[in-house]
């Protein structure tokens, strides 16, 4: 296997006697110390174990030059410790040593993190540069798509969706394509990756330490007064039922950790996601408040005609609904239950002119408990 070799910068060999003339170093792979009475510098890797003095300093091995620029790229460029642990996953550090990743980083470690493609790739010097653009473009030429270079651009991008919807939740898995950021510094990958999923990176770091809180439905609801108090009245089974409807892969990508209470944990699944949910997020305590308002009626039996075809018409509107499936059917889709034309064909044959299907009143005593009803 071939060593990338990486040139040590005076800067990078400066740091690097300074930090030993204070102590010992141990950092991913590399033991140096300084011997003040020799004046040499003992440095140690995997493979190699050299002495030199201050003179000899920059003919270090490839091997142990990559290990020196590593460590002052980690330990003195990237900053803070959540920017070090989350570019180092953007490599794998933790998995491979560093001349394999070095020798990965020549041609680019790629990284998905929502719908973000990563590519982490390396400079002569061991700094490292990121590309980010959406995982629907991994394949695109750069030169056809739109470029950014200030990492803050992302907040616009992830504003609107590709129809130009305004998206609500930043996690929702309907961020647009069409755009790059093609050489980004560490801090600007972290900057621009936390405008696009506000939190994602610091919640995932706190939960690598095992440090990351949880706030459950329970706690929740003892927060909620005015308004949103009523979810403190949605039953528990209700709850599962809401997990499961928004906290899916297909409609958030965090992966969701809080349960019904730290001791009573949901059936649903909670994702796959790389970063997590800490919280039920403001869309689904709204969602719970008119579920719990719904939650309040009770049920009416209500006898409806319909063809065997027609039943199975009305569920596949329902899946291709909460599947967001709608648009992918065409008109010619004669076949597909939620297509247009037969969806419109079904509402001609059974609804009524009052909008009733198969004539049927949706509250036969022609009273609505909704109308000027009270949300308290």
């Amino acid at each position: 296997m071939s060593v990338v070799e990486p040139a040590l910068s005076e800067t990078q060999l400066a740091a690097f006697s300074e930090t030993l003339a204070e102590g010992a170093i141990e950092y991913d792979g590399l033991a140096a110390e300084y011997d003040a009475d020799e004046e040499t510098y003992h440095i140690e890797t995997p493979d190699r174990h050299a002495t030199v003095d201050a003179d000899a300093l920059d003919t270090v091995a490839a091997e142990q030059a990559a290990y020196i620029t590593n460590w002052y790229f980690y330990t003195q460029a990237v900053g803070s410790e959540v920017k070090q642990a989350f570019c180092r996953w953007l490599e794998l550090a933790d998995d491979h040593s560093v001349p394999d990743r070095y020798d990965a980083l020549e041609s680019g470690i790629a990284r998905e993190w929502g719908q973000l493609s990563i590519t982490t790739t390396l400079a002569d010097d061991g700094t490292r540069h990121y590309e980010v653009r959406h995982i629907d473009d991994s394949d695109v030429d750069a030169d056809a798509l739109t470029t950014h270079t200030d990492p803050f651009d992302a907040r616009d991008i992830g504003t609107l969706d590709a129809d130009g919807r305004y998206r609500p939740l930043r996690t929702a898995p309907s961020l647009d394509s069409g755009w790059i950021f093609p050489d980004l510094a560490a801090d600007e990958v972290y900057e621009a990756v936390e405008a696009f999923y506000p939190a994602t990176v610091v919640n995932w770091h706190r939960e690598q330490r095992g440090e990351l809180d949880i706030d459950h439905w329970r706690d929740e609801q003892d927060r909620q007064s005015g308004i949103y108090n009523l979810i403190t009245v949605l039953p528990d089974e209700a709850v599962e039922w809401a997990a499961a409807a928004c906290c899916d892969d297909s409609q958030c990508l965090k992966r969701r950790e809080w349960q019904l209470s730290e001791d009573e944990p949901l059936d649903a699944d909670g994702g796959d996601g790389v970063f997590p949910c800490r919280e039920p997020c403001s869309m689904v305590v709204a969602a719970g408040r008119e579920w719990a308002k719904l939650e309040r009626e009770d049920t009416q039996t209500y006898e409806f005609e319909l063809t065997p075809s027609e039943k199975d018409q009305l569920e596949a509107i329902i899946d291709s609904v909460a599947d967001d499936e709608i648009d992918e059917i065409r008109e010619a889709d004669i076949g597909n239950g939620a297509n247009r034309w037969r969806v419109r064909y079904l509402r001609e044959k059974r609804f009524d002119d009052e909008g009733n299907l198969s004539g049927t009143p949706t509250h036969p005593d022609g009273h609505d408990p909704d109308d000027g009803g009270d949300d308290h």
